[in-house]
């Protein structure tokens, strides 16, 4: 768990204590917001939310790396359920209890572990998790959880502790640091977009300026570059209004000139997965197409809204588990079609949970911590942090206590995904958060060997005689589970699970009994709640 920074000056940007609002003047903004064009999320060209990005330390570090990685945030915009997302099957009858008309039937759950399982309509992610592709941070949130979606939803753009107000997002102080004056050298290739709600505090500067490239309307990046016009920021009049409509232009050509990029990557990329036909796949869709049309970018933040489920969450939060589940599947598809699935990491994140208990309109009401999912190869395998869910040791609201703070997983993110100097990472965060190792992630060159020994299980998996035979080492006394595969990802059994000493064993499953015909299949051994997976071949 991280800690709780009380030093006011550690963290670049302004701080705002006690909730007082920045007072000073800037012209620049001040001019543009009498001219109804910017606001705290940007200016509008074409009515549509869109700013410019300049260079960053992070961006930076990141040109100074020996890989082009990706970070993709899935933003899932007003509360997930954790409860109903990844079903608590360790204290079922709990559950159950609780939220007697929207749990989850236990036959209808998809088992992934013998402690974890998803809603039926993340069934899709199951064959990502069988990749090693999936891992799970359950209990996330921070101390003294605020359950307004406004505030709450700043805390996790900021970083900030709850009982203080940050007007700068944690991307947005690295945009300041390096280059404030972002307009006159903007980079060749934008290195953020942002698709969606427009008022995300996560790339905004001290001065409340919205650097990220951002529009509510996917396709809108794409047409803006068709119909775009660059102006002339010379030919203005010698005076403070000049100098104010310089800036404008200056502004808005970049944008222009943004786009014209964009529409080169979407030209040169193309889309081959399937994704759903809604919002979250038109944003996932247009990421995937223009990444393998080469473009540069390393930040994309998607959105999809609607989890704010105080009623008719049956319904409504199936509907989006599945566009998640469906998209975030497709969209590493197509990835792996471009031979760059390698470079993308997604991650989930919501601004809160809900409460334990339904309420009585079949929903449930803001809570507190939920999990947060991530996805990708450089994850190398699946697992669960975090702890197990417990309904039973609550707060004052009633609602689950926090296990992990988020911006663990951030600094974590960007420290060893995004491979960004410690110091700077623990500077833009405002204090050393822990790095979670269990996350899988590593720099290559840096950290690899340590955390690949550390988290890869010596596990072997082949046929014999008509036998599946799993042969492996356990550290230590562990809890081990075999679970069964096909190749989709449906589990077909669970032959094993108990309690075995540490030292070599060897198990062995008939095939009669098994039941396989010619095939492929996923072999998987569960230690400890964490999954290592072998695929195996059945020809008869």
């Amino acid at each position: 768990m991280g800690p709780t920074n009380n030093n006011k000056s550690t963290r670049p940007g302004e701080r705002l204590s006690d909730g007082l609002a920045h007072q000073q003047d800037h012209s620049r903004r001040n001019f543009l917001r009498n001219l109804g064009i910017i606001g705290t999320s940007g200016f509008l060209l074409n009515k549509i939310p869109v700013n410019a990005l300049g260079m960053s330390p992070l961006m930076a570090a990141l040109a100074g790396a020996d890989d082009d990685r990706v970070l993709v945030m899935i933003r899932l915009k007003g509360g997930n359920d954790g409860l109903n997302t990844l079903i608590p099957i360790h204290d079922f009858g709990t559950y159950q209890r609780h939220r007697p008309d929207i749990f989850v039937p236990r036959n209808e759950v998809v088992d992934l572990t013998s402690t974890l399982g998803l809603h039926p309509q993340l069934a899709p992610l199951r064959s990502l998790w069988n990749e090693g592709q999936m891992r799970v941070v359950q209990n996330v949130g921070y101390p003294g959880q605020n359950l307004s979606h406004f505030r709450s939803s700043d805390i996790w753009a900021t970083a900030s502790d709850s009982e203080e107000v940050i007007n700068s997002g944690v991307l947005g102080r690295y945009l300041s640091i390096q280059h404030p004056d972002f307009l006159s050298m903007p980079p060749a290739t934008p290195p953020a977009i942002q698709i969606g709600g427009p008022g995300n505090l996560l790339f905004n500067n001290a001065d409340d300026f919205n650097y990220a490239i951002s529009t509510e309307n996917p396709t809108q990046l794409y047409q803006i570059a068709r119909t775009g016009q660059l102006y002339d920021v010379n030919d203005v009049p010698d005076c403070t209004y000049g100098e104010q409509l310089s800036y404008l232009r200056a502004v808005a050509n970049t944008t222009f000139r943004y786009a014209g990029v964009l529409a080169q990557a979407y030209d040169a990329g193309e889309n081959s997965a399937e994704y759903r036909n809604d919002r979250l796949g038109d944003q996932l869709s247009l990421v995937a197409r223009m990444l393998r049309g080469g473009l540069g970018t390393r930040f994309f933040v998607v959105e999809l809204d609607g989890f704010d489920t105080h009623a008719n969450q049956v319904r409504d939060h199936g509907y989006l588990l599945q566009s998640v589940a469906e998209n975030v599947t497709a969209f590493f598809a197509d990835l792996k079609a471009g031979a760059i699935d390698d470079r993308v990491l997604a991650m989930t994140f919501s601004e809160f949970g809900r409460r334990i208990f339904q309420n009585g309109s079949a929903g449930t009401d803001h809570g507190a911590a939920a999990p947060l999912l991530l996805f990708g190869k450089g994850l190398n395998g699946n697992g669960m942090t975090g702890g197990l869910p417990d309904m039973n040791d609550v707060d004052n609201n009633d609602n689950m206590k926090f296990q992990v703070d988020f911006r663990n997983v951030y600094a974590t993110v960007l420290s060893n995904w995004l491979c960004i100097d410690g110091d700077l990472v623990d500077n833009i965060m405002g204090a050393p958060f822990e790095r979670m190792s269990d996350l899988g992630l590593f720099c290559q060159g840096t950290t690899s060997t340590r955390n690949r020994n550390t988290t890869e299980l010596p596990f072997k998996a082949y046929l014999s005689g008509g036998e599946v035979v799993l042969e492996y080492d356990l550290p230590t006394s562990s809890r081990v589970a075999v679970h069964f595969f096909d190749v989709s990802g449906k589990k077909l059994s669970a032959p094993y699970s108990g309690q075995q000493l540490a030292g070599g064993h060897v198990q062995r499953f008939a095939l009669n009994s098994v039941g396989w015909a010619s095939g492929l299949y996923v072999v998987s051994l569960e230690v400890n709640g964490k999954m290592h997976s072998r695929k195996l071949g059945v020809f008869r």
